[in-house]
This record gives C-alpha cells, structure tokens and sequence, in this order.
C-alpha cells in the first residue's frame, strides 16, 4: 500500500490545480495550439493535431530523459522537503520581527474594504514571486557557479511541458528557498498591515492571477508550438515563442527573457527580446560546453564536478594573490 501511495505522490502534479501540469492546464493548453496552428498557421485540423503530438518530440533521447528525471526528482523532493524552511516559519519570522519597530503601528491598514485586501494581495504576490523568479533565473546565467547547476535545464533539445521539471536538485531546493522568502515575506507584511481583515486561508489559497496564467498556456513555453504575441504585449507578457528564444544556441538569443509570466523585468533590465518569425530554432548548450542530455549519470553529477572545478580554481588565485601580496610587501620592508 506504501508503495501504491509513492507512485500516487509522484504523478500527483499532474492531479494537482496549483501545479502548471494540472492535466487541465495540458488540456487547455493543446486546445490552444489547435486554434494557433489552424488561424495563424493555416494548418488542416489532422496537421495541427500531429504537429502537437510528433512523435520525434515527445519520444526523443532528451525528453525520454526529461521524464526519468521527472520521476527522480519528485521522489528526491519526497525526501529532502521535510529538511527545507517552511513558508509559515519565515512568515512569523518576520511578523515578529515588523512587530518589534514602532515605526508603522501593527493593523494600521485594518478597516480596508476586505475586497481590496485580497485584489491588493493577489497582485502584489504574484508580482513579488515573479520578480523574484526573474532575479534567481538571471543568476543562474549570470554566475558560474550556478550555471554549473542551471545549464541541466538548458541541456535538453527538445521541449515538452515536462521539461520545466529537467531541473538539477539543487536548483530546485534554490527555487523551493526562493518562493519561501517571496511567499512568506508577502504573507508576514499583509497581516502585519491588514490585521484579520483576511483569514489565513484566503491569503495562501491559490493565487487567480497564477490560474490565469496556467489556464493561457504556461506549458506553451516549454514546447515546439511558437505562439507569438503582439510586440507591444511581450513587453508585458513572455510569449512562448520568447521562452523558447531563451533555450536558443545563437549566441544573439543568449541571457535573454528570463522572465517567467511577466516580460517588463527583461524590459526594464534591458535582458527583452522579442520573438522572430520564420527562424528555426536549435535548442540545447552551444558547442563550447555542450554535453550529454540524455545520460542521468552526466546531468545529475557532471554539475558537482563543475562546481568543485570551480571553487579550486578560486581558491587557488585566492592563495596566489595572498602569497603575492606577502611577497610584495616583504620586499617592500627591506
């Protein structure tokens, strides 16, 4: 019965409504690329139905491994989620900690229309989890460190829904600390200013603007179906067609849209790029790193080897420029 329980645990993403692959989103989601591959593309009804499901895509050596790692991560979560900081921890954390100024009085904001409240809520969550995933994507790419770690994602050649799970584990516990702060430091500043005006339940229920955001095609992004917006709105929104620009190997799409839902963090921090038409895109690590992204063994210990690589090479110049600067002002003395 144990068992039977672990393998409902590890597909239950897929039965759960606050996770992108909630197979309603998926079945949303191919409903979409039907009615773009029919208007926009101009596709026959059969066309555009094995375009979605080719074969080649979802049964290549890279997503074969998209779903082996699928089912080993969730079993790792399983384990290690237990050891990681809760959301309600960090959230009476800082409660406390706001309580301990005598700046801004606790409730200041308490007779607030309760309507407000929650529309003031859903918005500004949603804003803080994206930001903060924009500035942990663009630190993936930006430090080595972290690239060592990231460049697991980036590895697969082809995209599936699935894909968003191709993470190494130690993004994901990254990622999981992440929400926790933007979560819970969200939460703590709500009840701090708002008092009861909003039950606990209705402040971590799900977010609407993250359920619109799955219903419009989230899992769009990691696929082969390029739907394009309008310029003016992949200022705003990422595109699929954008995401997919992310995952490119031309060097002109490199550290470009990191932005999850919201584009105007890649616009405002000059990372935007909007989505071409007609250009194939090849997906994967250029030529410089590239390596297996279909071998478990390479994706899961290849990043510690590059990290440990990493940090030996630091330690290393750090020791040389100590022994220099020693050196320099030894003689200096004499």
């Amino acid at each position: 019965m144990e068992i039977f329980d672990q393998i409902i645990s590890t597909f239950s993403d897929f039965g759960n409504p606050k996770k992108r692959v909630f197979f309603g989103y998926l079945f949303l989601s191919v409903l979409i690329a039907l009615v773009w591959l029919i208007v926009a593309k101009r596709m026959s009804l059969s066309k555009a139905f094995w375009k979605i499901f080719d074969k080649d895509i979802f049964f290549s050596k890279s997503s074969m491994a998209d779903y082996k790692i699928f089912v080993i991560n969730r079993i790792f979560t399983f384990f290690i989620s237990p050891l990681l900081l809760t959301q309600v921890a960090i959230a009476t954390a800082i409660y406390f900690a706001l309580h301990s100024q005598s700046f801004i009085p606790a409730g200041v904001f308490s007779n607030v229309n309760i309507v407000l409240v929650i529309g003031l809520f859903t918005f500004t969550m949603f804003v803080v989890d994206d930001f903060s995933k924009y500035l942990v994507h663009r630190w993936m790419h930006r430090f080595p460190i972290l690239w060592a770690i990231h460049k697991v994602h980036h590895s697969a050649e082809t995209l599936t829904p699935v894909t968003v799970y191709r993470v190494h584990p130690l993004e994901g516990v990254l990622y999981s600390f992440r929400g926790v702060f933007a979560q819970g430091t969200t939460i703590s500043i709500f009840f701090f200013l708002f008092g009861n005006v909003v039950d606990l339940y209705t402040i971590v229920g799900v977010n609407i603007l993250v359920f619109v955001f799955h219903v419009t095609g989230s899992n769009l992004r990691h696929s082969h179906i390029d739907i394009r917006y309008w310029p003016w709105l992949e200022r705003i929104l990422i595109s699929p067609a954008q995401h997919q620009l992310h995952h490119s190997v031309a060097e002109e799409h490199f550290d470009k849209n990191f932005g999850a839902a919201l584009a105007i963090w890649d616009w405002l921090f000059g990372s935007l790029h909007l989505s071409e038409t007609h250009k194939e895109l090849e997906f994967g690590l250029d030529a410089r790193e590239r390596s297996s992204g279909y071998n478990l063994k390479t994706l899961y210990f290849q990043p510690l080897l590059d990290i440990r690589k990493i940090l030996i090479r630091r330690i290393r110049k750090f020791s040389s420029a100590v022994t220099s600067w020693f050196t320099s002002d030894s003689l200096n003395m004499h």
